[in-house]
């Protein structure tokens, strides 16, 4: 799961950011409002940790620009404790919860998670794909009730693929996913094909369905079982 983490206080973005990615996220910041937009215009996130008050302007805006775009990406706005107002204002224009500040990192996380789960899995901490069963919480995977050993990176492969069930990724779309600002210095077409390979391998030998298909010059898909 990718999120964005958009604050201009140096050490609150640093410790938001070092604490999610402990948490096994992906997680690129910015700490202005122009360089948010761009990113969201490049780029889909799982969810948006947006800041109010930001040099350039207003945090609301971003969630213009969101809605403006038709995206989808869950937010999570941060504020002030006397600004209703703007709390109103940023669920009107899309906004999935809010978090006052001073909050502790480990609620952050919670109402993160609870975002990713209603817009991405209809409320459920569970996903299942046939015999393979994904738990979003304790972020571990089973193949008949049995414990299935992944690196990191072959779960959010995984997570990836089940979000995006019976939708064509390319190989762009899952390097950009996985390595975010990364991708162009440590992502080769071999690289993905390995963590996919390795992936599908790991849940046949443990007597789960083949659910990701390869598609000739398109790349790949998870389909239902």
């Amino acid at each position: 799961m990718k999120l964005l983490i958009v604050e201009d206080e140096p050490l609150l973005n640093q410790s938001m950011t070092e604490f999610l990615k402990g948490q096994g996220y992906l997680c690129e910041s910015v700490s202005d409002l122009q360089a948010a937009i761009e990113k969201t215009e490049l780029f889909d996130y799982d969810c948006i940790i947006l800041d109010l008050m930001l040099p350039g302007g207003s945090g609301l805006k971003l969630l213009h620009e969101l809605k403006r775009n038709n995206k989808t990406d869950g937010v999570v706005i941060l504020t002030a404790k006397d600004s209703l107002d703007d709390k109103i204002e940023g669920f009107r224009l899309g906004a999935d919860d809010y978090i006052t500040k001073p909050f502790h990192l480990a609620e952050l996380n919670m109402r993160v998670a609870a975002v990713i789960r209603r817009k991405g899995f209809h409320g459920e901490s569970v996903v299942k794909i046939g015999s393979i069963s994904i738990d979003t919480l304790g972020q571990s995977v089973t193949v008949h009730q049995q414990p299935l050993e992944l690196t990191q990176k072959e779960y959010q492969l995984l997570l990836f693929f089940s979000v995006n069930r019976n939708r064509v990724l390319s190989k762009s779309a899952i390097a950009q996913h996985l390595w975010g600002d990364d991708m162009d210095l440590a992502v080769s077409p071999d690289v993905i094909y390995t963590h996919i390979k390795n992936l599908r391998k790991k849940i046949e030998a443990a007597g789960g369905e083949d659910v990701i298909r390869s598609l000739y010059r398109q790349g790949y898909k998870m389909q239902d079982v």
